[in-house]
């Protein structure tokens, strides 16, 4: 992907001089290795305006990074900004982009005070290209959705009662690992029952029981990227109220997922989502956003909720995910990964999201 690298570059050196910069110093590791390739624990990038850019990292990735990155030239040193900083104004660069939402205010203080140029925030430019994904990253994407349905499928028959959702959430993933994952995106929810009323819950040692509906919330890390599902199933016929309220957050993600469409307003497509929740009178029940990007991180842009502001872009990963949370009771989420375009979202989780009686 080194042209793909170079071209990412290339975007962010004009955003860097359509803000008035000489050159942008970037240190959010993820960001690094979206623009160079290059994943590790200490790296920086120095992208000018106009030039070459320059990577710093240490003495324990500079033989990857000249592997990974052997078009861009290479300082090794320990105090990676330290040093691109000091190269910046060796290379006469004046104005010094920085990227606030990452360097401690302790760490500017130590660059400002040795630095030759001046140091200034410059919003988050590369989050604003990581946004919009190549075809490349989207065959990622797809993978490591294909991965997580796989795992769901493979795990399907040991959901019982007497399980625990430990026992469940461990086995969700070592079938993501055995299908292909390097590891899961993040840890992995299993909720059960009155536990499914909360919507981020640590899985623990409850057993799953006969009339519990079970929320699942899991995905796999493909070649550094991030797939997002989530499946509720119910052990045992479900009661009324269960079914309703399934059908009710279904109807709802398929309304939110229907209006994900290049140019729509991101509070928009919660709405579509939120009203058929809150027409039924449980929109108190729904508390977070409907959905999020995904790529190199599990939560990236854009943000869809009801205070958000922002617009859907063609070729931009999002999460669709309304749920609805009864205390003492238990709750039911539906997630799936999909790719906004212009024609309709592109599912890249598929698996079935009928009400599974198990």
């Amino acid at each position: 992907m080194g042209e793909t690298h170079t071209a990412r570059r290339r975007r962010l050196a004009a955003l860097v001089a359509a803000r008035d910069a000489d050159a942008v110093l970037v240190t959010r590791l993820v960001n690094v290795r979206y623009l160079t390739g290059l994943d590790s624990s200490r790296a920086a990038l120095l992208v000018p305006a106009e030039g070459p850019a320059v990577l710093a990292t240490d003495a324990r990735y500079a033989g990857t990074a000249e592997r990974v990155c052997p078009e861009l030239p290479i300082v090794v040193d320990r105090l990676v900004s330290e040093a691109l900083t000091a190269r910046a104004a060796a290379d006469g660069h004046r104005r010094l982009g920085f990227e606030a939402h990452d360097l401690t205010v302790e760490h500017h203080a130590t660059l400002a005070e040795k630095a030759e140029v001046e140091l200034t925030p410059l919003g988050h430019p590369v989050e604003e290209l990581r946004m919009v994904k190549d075809e490349e990253e989207i065959a990622l994407l797809r993978e490591a959705c294909a991965i997580t349905d796989r795992a769901f499928a493979a795990v399907l028959p040991e959901i019982r009662a007497g399980v625990t959702e430990r026992a469940v959430a461990i086995a969700l993933e070592r079938a993501m690992v055995d299908s292909g994952a390097e590891r899961p995106a993040f840890e992995s929810i299993v909720a059960s029952g009155p536990n499914g009323a909360v919507p981020h819950h640590r899985p623990g040692g409850r057993e799953l029981q006969p009339g519990d509906l079970v929320t699942m919330d899991f995905g796999a890390l493909y070649d550094g990227y991030h797939a997002d599902m989530t499946r509720t199933v119910a052990i045992g016929e479900p009661a009324g109220w269960q079914r309703d309220v399934y059908d009710l957050v279904h109807r709802a993600q398929l309304a939110g997922i229907g209006a994900a469409l290049p140019g729509a307003e991101t509070k928009a497509v919660d709405a579509a989502a939120r009203d058929v929740i809150k027409d039924a009178g449980h929109g108190d029940a729904f508390g977070h956003g409907l959905g999020h990007g995904v790529g190199l991180e599990i939560h990236e842009a854009p943000l869809m909720g009801y205070d958000k502001t922002g617009k859907l872009m063609d070729r931009v990963p999002i999460t669709a995910e309304p749920g609805v949370y009864l205390t003492g009771r238990g709750g039911v989420r539906i997630e799936d990964t999909l790719v906004v375009r212009p024609g309709g979202p592109e599912l890249l989780t598929t698996t079935t999201k009928d009400l599974l009686v198990l």
